[in-house]
């Protein structure tokens, strides 16, 4: 359980500017922002390798004005973006804060590739459901454990200390609210007090709490959690010790296509490209293209709480583009048939009904889902993956400034306490349906990168303020 205690007359053994819980995205990408300001920073790693969610997405970060899209002639901006993001969360999400990631999104990708070496494409062969344009940026590969491994490259070179096995229990604060340092468990039952100038929480959400997810988000509990068990809810428990606000708790991105009983993470760049999904019926009961967050529910919501993604040879070669869907080849998962008696006989759903919902990919034309099909209508060969409906990360959280401070119930900031990616409320407003595919990593990366620099800056000698400062503007 996650605690808070005085910090009067606690001995800390040792003592560093920053301290950052986590190790994801979000906590790399704050330590390399705290390391160009020239501040020392450790980073508190609850397991024995740093992977977490980050390692279990597609690993895309969608952001604006960037030099990938100027190269693919990609014409986008702040503007543009923010308009996605709100129409998306109708509005739900805080305006200035929105702003803000937006702004800092680019020049965060930027910082990223040039700076760092960190080497992302932009995906501009399909666009995810909800953006105007292409804009997400992503390991070639196309998988998050690449990016979690670029990242983990990086700090090691910027010099930023990474402590694994170091699962943090308790924060210790003195009356004013500022936090003083934490307590670390280790996996031998061991333990350390480590001081701090400042923290950041970027320990994710709480996916991997059943109680809270029971609490927050009734209509997934008792659903797959794809996420890492190590999100517990630490920060939004600390933050309510320590008086801070929260927002948007039943907000949360789900995901109508994982791979099932294989659970891997199917891309929805599939049902963007022309494909369906079906239920055990063979019929379809949803448009695929609203997004693939909300098609969670619309899943689990089908008889036995599972789905099928039906496509053809066309997608199965744009699949092939995505790591995960390679191993989901390998492992098995991927049926392949020469016509749709043999695909729904291997499915066991009934052919008529299935031969039905093919056809409805025929011409140009909506479906009575309101959905358009424009692009090539399915052919043999045909594919299908058995998916069902899953959780993959809160979006709920502590509220923050634009700068990354965690905010009390009134408004205030917290002296030295910073949060970001799925710790911080997120973009998503306040259900499922706002989710924006990116919303995610976009929060993890860009507002990890703005709260290091804020913490970085409280922490900086004056000889260190215009770099920061240099950093702040870019």
């Amino acid at each position: 359980m996650a605690t808070v205690k005085p910090a009067a007359g606690q001995y800390f053994t040792a003592s560093v500017p920053v301290l950052i819980v986590g190790a994801g995205a979000c906590g790399l990408t704050a330590a390399l922002a705290c390391r160009d300001a020239g501040v020392e920073v450790v980073l508190l790693e609850r397991d024995s390798l740093a992977t977490g969610s980050t390692s279990l997405s597609s690993g895309m970060i969608p952001a604006c004005r960037t030099a990938q899209q100027a190269h693919a002639g990609v014409e986008d901006c702040v503007a543009l973006m923010m308009a996605d993001i709100n129409k998306k969360c109708a509005n739900q999400a805080p305006a200035e804060l929105v702003e803000a990631i937006c702004a800092q999104s680019g020049p965060t990708i930027g910082w990223l590739t040039e700076e760092h070496g960190i080497a992302l494409q932009l995906v501009n062969d399909f666009l995810y459901p909800g953006h105007s344009v292409a804009r997400m940026h992503a390991p070639a590969s196309r998988a998050g454990a690449d990016l979690q491994a670029a990242l983990l490259q990086a700090s090691e070179r910027s010099g930023a200390t990474l402590m694994t096995d170091a699962w943090v229990t308790t924060l210790f604060v003195a009356e004013e609210g500022t936090v003083k340092g934490v307590r670390i468990a280790r996996p031998d039952g061991t333990g350390e007090a480590i001081g701090c100038g400042a923290l950041i929480l970027a320990c994710n959400g709480f996916g991997g709490n059943p109680a809270m997810v029971a609490q927050y988000i009734p209509a997934m509990a008792g659903a797959e959690y794809f996420g890492h068990r190590g999100n517990q809810g630490e920060a939004v428990q600390w933050g309510h010790a320590l008086g801070a606000a929260t927002r948007c708790m039943g907000a949360y991105q789900g995901h109508g296509s994982v791979a099932t009983p294989h659970q891997i993470l199917v891309t929805w760049a599939l049902m963007m490209e022309g494909g369906i999904q079906v239920n055990a019926h063979g019929e379809r009961f949803s448009n695929e293209h609203d997004g693939y967050s909300e098609q969670a529910v619309r899943v689990l919501d089908q008889p036995g709480g599972i789905a099928w993604c039906v496509y053809d040879g066309r997608r199965h070669q744009l699949g092939g583009q995505f790591e995960d869907y390679r191993s989901a080849c390998e492992r098995g998962a991927v049926l392949q048939a020469a016509d749709t008696e043999r695909l729904a006989a291997q499915m066991a759903v009934p052919h008529a009904a299935l031969a039905a919902s093919i056809a409805m990919t025929q011409g140009e034309r909506r479906c009575p889902f309101g959905r358009s099909f424009t692009a090539p209508a399915l052919a043999a060969p045909y594919h299908a993956i058995k998916v069902t409906g899953a959780l993959l990360h809160t979006q709920g959280g502590l509220a923050v400034s634009t700068k990354g401070q965690v905010l009390t119930d009134t408004g205030k900031p917290l002296p030295n306490l910073y949060a970001g990616g799925g710790a911080a409320g997120g973009l998503s407003g306040e259900h499922v349906w706002g989710y924006l595919s990116g919303n995610g990593l976009l929060s993890a990366v860009v507002l990890g990168r703005i709260a290091g620099q804020a913490a970085a800056y409280k922490q900086c000698s004056e000889s260190q303020l215009h770099t920061v400062r240099m950093m702040q503007r870019g």
